[in-house]
């Protein structure tokens, strides 16, 4: 099992982050990234709200730093490590945006970008930027094909029923051939985006039994069996873990997460600091190599 970090101080849901995390900036957020890409640690995080409604700002938080320009940052700090936006609405863009946008990041980053893209389910911000919350699902199941059709090429032609262009260049683009896609959601049907149209689940607000039988379910269509390999299967333990502390309930975490298909932990931390977070890197890495 790969381990990933879910960013610290570019998410702060209620209740969930680290004190230490209210005063903190951009050199806390490098100084954890330069950490994890040593340690080899797969990926880390930023997710993507433009501005959050005071109403659900109460459960899912109200800061959320911008994907493009945070990991243009950290691109620069890092070597090796993979970016991952967890999650970019595609209602929320144009598929040849996030083409020439995140394009540009993974060129920047010498092929490091792994898009993680979602539905969306927050009406009001919807509305607020002009996107169509009706019908989003069939729509981001044409723009995923869009990109697909559009990832790294420098003149990308795509017709479908939402998203139809040729005969434009954009450049710069991704320097992947195949930059890859993990879809979040909850449902069956983002279960089945990422099988027929990704290479990465990364489900939310799922028990373990639903999870697993999901996933025996999905494994038995069509659309997995003509796979040219499984998709990665990304989730967090249930709460943070303490590779320090409580080295003993780390190691069972991960053992749960692998016991439900788990391919790559999506891993918070319990931390008193900057720097404790990096010793408490440190400790999973040199439990789990």
């Amino acid at each position: 099992m790969k381990l990933g970090i879910i960013t610290p101080v570019v998410l702060k849901r209620p209740h969930a982050h680290a004190p230490w995390e209210d005063d903190a900036g951009i050199a806390e957020i490098a100084l954890v990234a330069e950490a994890a890409d040593r340690l080899g640690y797969h990926h880390v995080t930023c997710s993507e709200h433009v501005a959050v409604p005071f109403s659900a700002g109460e459960m899912r938080g109200a800061a959320y730093w911008d994907p493009l320009s945070t990991f243009g940052y950290l691109a620069a700090r890092t070597e090796q490590i993979r970016l991952l936006t967890h999650v970019l609405v595609l209602g929320y863009h144009h598929p040849l945006e996030i083409a020439k946008r995140y394009g540009t990041l993974d060129r920047v980053s010498d092929g490091r970008l792994i898009l993680g893209v979602g539905v969306g389910t927050l009406e009001e911000e919807f509305a607020l930027l002009g996107a169509q919350f009706e019908g989003r699902g069939e729509r981001a199941d044409d723009a995923l094909r869009a990109l697909r059709a559009s990832l790294g090429r420098r003149e990308p032609e795509y017709h479908g029923k939402y998203y139809d262009y040729a005969g434009f260049v954009v450049d710069p683009w991704a320097v992947q051939e195949r930059v890859p896609i993990w879809i979040g959601g909850k449902t069956a049907r983002s279960l089945r985006r990422a099988v027929e149209l990704g290479e990465g689940w990364v489900p939310f607000a799922l028990a373990p039994e639903q999870i697993t039988d999901m996933l025996a379910r999905a494994r038995q269509t069509d659309a997995w069996q003509q796979r040219d390999a499984d998709i990665e299967v990304v989730l967090p333990p249930p709460r943070a873990v303490d590779p320090l502390g409580d080295p003993d309930g780390a190691r069972r975490a991960l053992d749960d997460l692998a016991a439900i298909g788990t391919t790559i932990a999506n891993l918070t931390f319990r931390t008193k600091s900057p720097q404790h977070y990096c010793e408490q890197l440190a400790a999973m890495k040199e439990m789990v190599p």
